[in-house]
């Protein structure tokens, strides 16, 4: 059973940046396409980004030229650079895989203000 654990969330003015970490257990994490989801208050969890375990990425329109997602395989860990936020990146960030298991961590959450 695959086990996620993010973090690297925070509250920032707008324009600032955060990196997100997510830790990964299990041993599919090298083989797996992973993900970055937000979920806003009364809003549907989405995926913003996604990396292949050949690195082939691809991002939401909302998010690109802003954030950059990458992996370490060595370390069983995914990450989201996320720079110049806006107010309407604030939401609770999860990583999994992409489809994704139907566990999620606790996520970790962003805050931009203006």
């Amino acid at each position: 059973q695959v086990q996620l654990v993010e973090s690297g969330g925070g509250l920032v003015q707008a324009g600032e940046s955060l990196r997100l970490s997510c830790a990964a257990s299990g041993s599919i994490f090298s083989i797996s396409t992973m993900g970055w989801y937000r979920q806003a208050p009364g809003k549907q969890r989405e995926l913003v980004a996604g990396i292949s375990s050949r690195g082939r990425i691809s991002y939401a329109d909302a998010v690109k030229g802003r954030f950059t997602i990458s992996r370490d395989n060595a370390k069983n860990t995914v990450y989201l650079q996320m720079n110049s936020l806006k107010p309407e990146d604030t939401a609770v960030y999860y990583c999994n895989t992409y489809p994704n298991l139907p566990s999620w961590g606790q996520g970790t959450q962003v805050t931009a203000s203006s």
